[in-house]
């Protein structure tokens, strides 16, 4: 992306000939990066992309080319600065006089270009803001919380993982609904629907069960690799020390009508990772059977800079993990967009995907098909069920906010309301910090995230040239007349002298 924030230039669309050093003004419905590319190759000053108030009303072809250009706007380093602003009447109507004077450099005659531009209004865009610099102390917070299991104490530990945090190409447009807003609500439910299980005493599993709403998912689960570190490496006693019989990461699950269980290594027969599989496979079969249901097998790269998925993580540090995602690849454009907002999200899969997921899950830690119940068996109906409109609710608060690692720190209200309410449900609720290693960051940020752009209405140069031609010459004619005026006078004086002394 770029570094430089800065503008104080002169607007033109992309019809314009000439671009070198204006401010590029572009809808999203008329956006290509072929018209991106002209522009930078043109050195221009700045490019605006104008996004429309609705993401639904915008033509779904349009939506997932943008979706696939984006990584590549991210990746290219440029010294333009690109912003994007949500349009409303004013903006629209800048945008149209300005595309209107762009056209109008195309006309044939030279006489009308030059009338057009002479008389044309157009707009200078400026910013108010500094320019950009690097965030030396940023902090990356994250919530952890736990239900106690019921026995000895050395229990088995299941761990329920999902980031919090959002990404795409303008950090404070990324609402991230899907990837991962959709993860964080399943994990709120399945808090919910456990804690009423582990209240009673007959339905108070032999399983401690921690989850962990991480941060910094988008900048390699940055909070989780600390996480990690903080418990394996720097403390005596550990839930994740000890007895982890397997880490359940929830990445993408809003859409669609396919899940795919992502795993660095296959589970062996014999352990309650593989007993995990083959009820989420026998749920999917006989409860949910038009889903489509895969366990996809990817090794982990450590040649690549960035992990593929969550749970990579942990099986680093040799924890039983996986990811389940409606997503057949990590390389999805979907997980790093502002495309990925709350019209996406189809409430009744993400409930549907939460049922399997709380149904698979309970038969696994109270050993349901060993004793015997049926494959078809609903566990969450009735006064368990499921709640639609509690998902509906945790979806709309998720997605109505930007969620860039870059905008929350640890006293954030968004941060504050997820811990109170993950500490509805579960005991040691409690925050978790990442800082910056100030001598070799892994990454860095910058502020200037936001900026005031102001337009204000002017004429082209050409006009205060010609305007000056215009003066110049009246006053050349005004002179010239003057003179004239002064010798018809003196020659009227002469000859009425003449005619006197006569």
């Amino acid at each position: 992306g770029t570094r430089s924030a800065v503008l104080n230039t002169e607007a033109r669309t992309v019809e314009a000939d000439v671009l070198s050093r204006r401010c590029v003004m572009m809808r999203l419905v008329d956006f290509s990066y072929e018209q991106y590319e002209k522009a930078l190759r043109q050195s221009a000053g700045a490019v605006v992309i104008i996004l429309p108030r609705s993401i639904s009303s915008v033509p779904q072809d349009v939506v997932r080319q943008f979706m696939e250009i984006e990584p590549e706007m991210l990746a290219m380093e440029t010294i333009v600065p690109v912003y994007f602003a949500v349009e409303d009447e004013e903006l629209l109507s800048i945008y149209e006089q300005t595309r209107a004077a762009s056209a109008s450099q195309g006309s044939a005659s030279a006489a009308e270009v030059l009338l057009h531009t002479a008389t044309a209004n157009g707009f200078q865009m400026v910013t108010s803001g500094a320019q950009s610099k690097a965030i030396n102390d940023w902090l990356i917070p994250s919530v952890e919380g736990r239900l106690t299991g019921l026995g000895g104490e050395d229990l088995p530990t299941v761990v329920i993982v999902a980031h919090y945090d959002s990404f795409g190409v303008a950090p404070w447009l990324s609402h991230g609904a899907d990837s991962n807003g959709s993860g964080i609500s399943v994990l709120l439910e399945l808090a919910r629907l456990f804690s009423r299980l582990y209240t009673y005493r007959r339905t108070h599993a032999g399983y401690n069960l921690l989850f962990f709403a991480s941060g910094g998912g988008k900048f390699n689960y940055q909070g989780t690799k600390r996480w990690l570190e903080d418990n394996l490496d720097h403390t005596d006693s550990s839930l994740l020390q000890d007895n982890v019989a397997f880490v359940l990461c929830l990445d993408t699950l809003g859409r669609g009508n396919s899940l795919h269980l992502h795993v660095s290594k296959p589970p062996k027969e014999g352990t309650l990772q593989h007993a995990f599989l083959r009820e989420l496979e026998m749920v999917v079969a006989s409860q949910f059977p038009e889903v489509k249901f895969s366990m996809v097998h990817k090794k982990i790269n450590l040649a690549e800079d960035m992990l593929a998925w969550e749970h990579e993580r942990f099986a680093i540090r040799r924890l039983p993990a996986f990811t389940i995602s409606h997503l057949e690849s990590h390389r999805d454009s979907l997980r790093n967009s502002i495309m990925d907002r709350r019209a996406r999200i189809d409430t009744k899969a993400l409930t549907r995907n939460t049922q399997i997921i709380a149904e698979a899950l309970t038969r696994v830690i109270y050993n349901l098909t060993e004793k015997g119940a049926p494959a078809d068996m609903q566990i969450f109906t009735d006064q368990m069920q499921i709640q639609q409109e509690q998902l509906e609710s945790v979806m709309d608060w998720l997605s109505s906010q930007p969620r860039a690692a870059q905008l929350i720190d640890k006293d954030s209200t968004f941060l504050n309301t997820l811990e109170y309410y993950m500490g509805r449900y579960l005991k040691d609720v409690k925050q978790h910090h990442v800082k910056a290693d100030k001598r070799d960051p892994e990454f860095v940020f910058y502020d200037q995230l936001k900026q005031v752009m102001n337009a204000y209405r002017v004429k082209p140069a050409i006009f205060d040239l010609l305007l000056a031609v215009c003066i110049a010459a009246y006053l050349g004619v005004a002179y010239v007349a003057v003179q004239h005026f002064g010798l018809l006078y003196k020659m009227i004086q002469r000859l009425y002298l003449k005619t006197k002394q006569q």
